[in-house]
């Protein structure tokens, strides 16, 4: 059986002004929520439908200690953590649904 996946991942808008920062045990599936509207108010009202980061962990206290660190961060310091992969801001989840 593979070792259960949990993720830290940064949701954004259109323009990439604002930034969201959650955690999960599906990634696919929290991110079609969010594309959909459901689940978090924030993401819905600011429209985040862009998945512009994320990263694996295989313990959920590691997960959620990155997310309460990555939540901390100054917003510079997330730009530059999501250019060093991401460097045109690309929408990651693009091709993950029909």
């Amino acid at each position: 059986m593979a070792p259960k996946s949990y993720y830290i991942y940064i949701m954004s808008n259109f323009t990439r002004s604002v930034l969201y920062i959650g955690v999960t045990n599906d990634i696919r599936l929290r991110v079609l929520q969010h594309k959909n509207g459901e689940g978090c108010v924030f993401t819905s009202k600011y429209k985040c439908y862009y998945l512009l980061h994320f990263e694996e962990y295989f313990q959920i206290n590691e997960a959620i200690a990155r997310e309460k660190q990555l939540k901390n961060w100054r917003r510079k310091w997330k730009d530059e953590l999501i250019r060093k992969e991401n460097p045109k801001l690309k929408d990651l989840s693009a091709d993950w649904f029909d």
